[in-house]
């Protein structure tokens, strides 16, 4: 049994409001994505990390990734979709992988993710049955919205917090099991998704809000700040 961590990374992010797609934006003096790929790179029990890129992806070879070189495999299959790339991902591993491996899926844009991370994600999921996902239970007031009329967007309704969690990546499951989950629900916006849609129950495993997504421009001055005041 091994683990190999898929990292989707075909789309442009376009809620950046950029020319350049986001993976590829400047962050602490290097490409986004290159902070990514050195957070799983530094855990030693995975064996490699497979990079799903548009098939027209003409940025990465702008780039030197010499140093990933024995840890790193790109695979320019990336679809339309989030889930996509990873289905199309996993299809491209086949001949690497086992049925028993594990998978750890991570979104390019969670750049502040740490070794501490992924090694709690492996050892509290590594003899689960099912799987599970770094998550942060929600801390916030949530509201539903009316339908947008002409004075702007109204509360519908205030919805309880009670028993909700956020979902953040890694999300790591069995290869054969996760590839098995995606076909059957194709539609999904994250793996854990997918593995419900079997009847399954994931396991949630508690991180903290470091480990942000970069979706907008402040994001990007949020993680910068995070990534160089960061101990250890």
């Amino acid at each position: 049994m091994k683990y190999f961590a898929l990292v989707p990374a075909g789309g442009g992010g376009s809620r950046m409001g950029s020319d350049c797609p986001k993976q590829y934006l400047p962050l602490a003096g290097q490409p986004l994505i290159r902070h990514t790929l050195n957070a799983l790179a530094a855990v030693p029990v995975i064996a490699r990390v497979f990079v799903v890129l548009a098939p027209d992806d003409s940025q990465w070879d702008g780039f030197d990734w010499r140093d990933f070189e024995s840890r790193l495999t790109v695979l320019r299959c990336g679809g339309a979709t989030r889930a996509e790339s990873v289905t199309q991902g996993l299809r491209a591993m086949r001949e690497q992988v086992e049925a028993d491996d594990w998978v750890l899926v991570h979104d390019a844009a969670r750049v502040c993710l740490t070794r501490a991370h992924v090694e709690k994600l492996i050892a509290e999921v590594g003899a689960d049955a099912v799987g599970g996902l770094l998550a942060v239970p929600v801390a916030d007031t949530l509201k539903r919205v009316q339908d947008r009329s002409s004075d702007g967007v109204r509360v519908a309704a205030t919805v309880s917090r009670e028993g909700l969690w956020q979902a953040q990546t890694p999300q790591m499951f069995r290869y054969g099991l996760l590839a098995e989950a995606l076909e059957y629900a194709p539609s999904v916006t994250d793996e854990a998704s997918a593995i419900e849609a079997l009847g399954l129950h994931p396991r949630l495993v508690a991180a903290d809000a470091s480990n942000l997504k970069v979706t907008y421009p402040l994001d990007l001055q949020l993680a910068e700040w995070i990534l160089q005041n960061r101990s250890g």
